[in-house]
């Protein structure tokens, strides 16, 4: 019994003494965070120059892509689409967004949870604001949103 176990020690204290990495423990990821802040950054400039296909293009352009919303599920790529769509109308009242408080952790080796808060804002004032979380999937064509749950703060 203690050579089996003085056998599997050294296999032991190599990984009790193996540094964590982000991925290892749940935590935020710099590299994905970066790398996923300018993914939104554009986004957000598609939007702010009322670019539609552009922001569009983020999202998995699936039948089974969700998207929460004042607690409802709604499911595709074309509902997104349809939801987002009269914003961008010629003549709509469309306010300017930004990004904040981005976090992305990995979750294996093709997708990542971040999580953010948008802001719409005209005239130096925020007109809607809340939190976000998206679920990525590395796909060969960049990172696409599989899943968008969107609040809003109450007013």
């Amino acid at each position: 019994m203690i050579r089996m176990l003085l056998r599997w020690l050294p296999a032991v204290l190599v990984l009790a003494c193996r540094p964590s990495t982000p991925a290892s423990t749940g935590g935020t990821d710099p590299a994905l965070t970066s790398e996923l802040t300018r993914q939104l950054d554009r986004s957000a400039d598609d939007w702010n120059r009322g670019k539609l296909d552009g922001f569009m293009s983020d999202y998995a352009h699936d039948s089974t892509t969700t998207f929460v919303e004042a607690g409802h599920v709604r499911q595709g790529w074309d509902f997104i689409r349809s939801r987002y769509a009269p914003r961008f109308a010629a003549g709509a009242s469309r306010d300017s967004l930004r990004f904040e408080e981005v976090a992305a952790r990995p979750l294996g080796d093709r997708h990542a949870l971040l999580t953010a808060r948008f802001i719409l804002f005209r005239g130096g004032h925020t007109t809607a604001s809340g939190p976000f979380t998206l679920v990525f999937e590395r796909r060969t064509d960049g990172w696409k949103i599989l899943h968008d749950h969107t609040s809003s703060d109450p007013r």
